[in-house]
């Protein structure tokens, strides 16, 4: 568990990607592995390593919910709904 205040390393996808790629080569086990690049637990580098073998990739993908660039507006779409309405009404005085 995490302490107080406590940082955490972070490795890039490049550094993954050749600890990865060093484990599967057979060289070396994942717990000397974690050792020669100072990783504290051999079970980070077991995580990489499944979510390369399921994914294909080692990305550092965000959780949670996707931020959203496009802002929703509302103006725009309350005018097409007017406009469409309108669309209809017309067509059902036709008939």
């Amino acid at each position: 568990m995490a302490k107080k205040g406590q940082k955490f390393q972070r490795y890039t996808d490049e550094e993954k990607a050749k600890i990865i790629s060093e484990y599967l080569e057979g060289k070396e086990s994942l717990k000397s592995i974690a050792e020669k690049y100072g990783i504290t637990s051999r079970k980070t580098v077991f995580t990489w390593l499944n979510k390369y073998r399921n994914t294909g990739t080692t990305n550092n993908d965000k959780r949670g919910r996707p931020i959203k660039n496009d802002e929703i507006d509302y103006k725009v779409r309350y005018e097409i709904l007017k406009k469409y309405q309108a669309f209809l009404k017309e067509q059902q005085e036709k008939k």
